[in-house]
């Protein structure tokens, strides 16, 4: 066996789980793919309806998080396509956010001069799904707008650029009181008003459908939180379709050489500014969709929903989940989604005295650890460093989770671990960045022209070497 064989083998050998996962996935034909991707599917759908206890959020009703979840998950995969995949730096995305929502808000809320669906153009039954794709291309052109004279600016100059967008939508719907009713905002949005009846006046996908949680019709079981889930669901599938195939294109291939090096590619005629406006617009588009949808879910739109902080928060679940990867930053979007829900009702201490305990012991162990570094640093082995290291960055976060629990059991303070989320989501970017800066889910970039093709006809050789050993 030759040295290349070898070390072919060797490679494959240490691959890990993930690795493997990805390598099966790959491997999959397309109607093979599409064979376990249905299932998955299906047993996503009902989880809203058979939530598992260990999933389960005590405190708010688990549809709603999980269609909260599928919101979050379009606007993932739409600055995906900004961040990820064409490498340009958005802190202004809610701004798309806010206009999507808007948008539905000012055609169907009867607090708004431009409302349609009182002897207007929109009939009150179907006017949210009228809106959708007015929604979706109002925030196209304000990506357009937005992005035909700044993208010529690169890194931090673009980052400040959408910052102030973002904060410029904001204070727009805060001031024109007359349009938006300012910041008391807009009411009574409309909704798919499906499946009227007597025991759902409001259709499915009413406010007021809190479903029947002894009935094993699946249809009468869901709550308004688990038809908004579905929604987004196929809405998040329809997205991945389009943005995949887009990704298997020259349109794709041209976002990964600007991504990767944007003189290099416009060097070898890539016309980047054109492809970065691309990504600006669909990434647009993809946000003012979830943004109706939010709209349509509360029936409610006012301006401090749409914060900075949620921008940021946006772009978190892009980097946790892992930048350029579409499944990877949905499942970041789920922790972003989830994670301050189900902390809403757990609490790190019982009360301050055990705090301050528990912080004591926490700061003997991080001295303990510096000691140990200190002075036998050099002396320890590989795995014996990443392990002071780890323990170390685990101490850290602890001792500021605790210090922030005992803080905030004194008056008036809160109580739990769902108060913190800033806290620990920025611990956790920081830690990415040193760790894991390709995020849990890391893309793989490969051939995208013919790369499952090409990916086969490699594989199958590895496998019969393999075999052969």
């Amino acid at each position: 066996m030759t040295d290349t064989t070898k070390t072919a083998v060797t490679q494959q050998d240490k691959r890990g789980i993930g690795d493997a996962i990805r390598g099966w996935w790959d491997g999959l034909s397309r109607p093979g793919q599409w064979a376990v991707g249905i299932p998955v599917i299906a047993v996503l759908a009902l989880l809203p309806l058979f939530p598992p206890p260990l999933l389960d959020t005590p405190g708010a009703s688990f549809a709603g998080v999980m269609a909260q979840f599928a919101m979050y998950a379009l606007i993932a995969i739409g600055l995906n396509v900004v961040v990820g995949q064409a490498g340009l730096l958005d802190l202004g995305y809610v701004g798309f956010y806010a206009v999507g929502a808007y948008t539905v808000g000012l055609l169907t809320s009867p607090n708004s001069p431009w409302n349609q669906t009182d002897g207007g153009w929109l009939e009150p039954g179907w006017a949210w799904v009228a809106c959708l794709p007015i929604a979706v291309a109002l925030t196209a052109l304000a990506g357009l707008i937005l992005g035909a004279p700044t993208l010529r600016l690169r890194g931090d100059y673009l980052a400040i650029v959408t910052l102030g967008f973002g904060e410029i939508v904001r204070l727009m719907a805060d001031n024109l009181g007359e349009l938006t009713n300012g910041s008391l905002g807009l009411s009574k949005i409309s909704y798919p008003e499906v499946g009227e009846s007597e025991t759902k006046p409001g259709g499915f996908f009413s406010p007021g459908n809190l479903g029947d949680p002894d009935s094993w019709n699946p249809f009468t079981r869901a709550s308004n939180g688990a038809w908004w889930f579905w929604l987004g669901l196929a809405l998040v599938v329809v997205v991945l379709l389009v943005i995949g195939n887009l990704e298997r294109s020259r349109v794709g291939r041209s976002w990964v050489a600007i991504r990767e090096d944007e003189d290099a590619a416009e060097i070898m005629g890539v016309p980047t500014f054109k492809f970065k406006l691309w990504a600006f617009v669909i990434g647009a588009s993809v946000g003012g969709l979830s943004g109706a949808m939010y709209a349509g879910q509360v029936t409610y739109v006012n301006p401090k929903q749409f914060d900075i902080i949620l921008s940021m928060l946006f772009l978190c679940a892009v980097v946790l989940g892992g930048s350029g990867n579409k499944l990877g930053v949905i499942v970041g979007a789920f922790l972003i989604a989830y994670l301050p829900v189900r902390l809403q009702s757990v609490q790190l201490v019982s009360n301050e005295s055990t705090g301050y305990l528990l912080l004591a012991v926490d700061v003997a162990v991080l001295v303990g650890l510096w000691l140990l570094w200190r002075l036998r640093g050099n002396t320890l082995g590989v795995w014996a460093r990443r392990a002071v290291t780890t323990g170390a960055v685990v101490a850290v976060i602890l001792g500021l989770l605790l210090l922030g629990s005992v803080l905030l059991h004194r008056q008036g303070g809160a109580q739990s671990l769902g108060d913190l989320k800033y806290l620990y989501f920025g611990i956790a970017l920081v830690v990415m960045m040193i760790l894991r800066p390709q995020g849990l889910f890391p893309v793989r970039q490969k051939l995208l022209t013919y790369g499952r093709q090409v990916y086969q006809a490699v594989r199958k050789p590895a496998e019969l070497i393999g075999a052969r050993r």
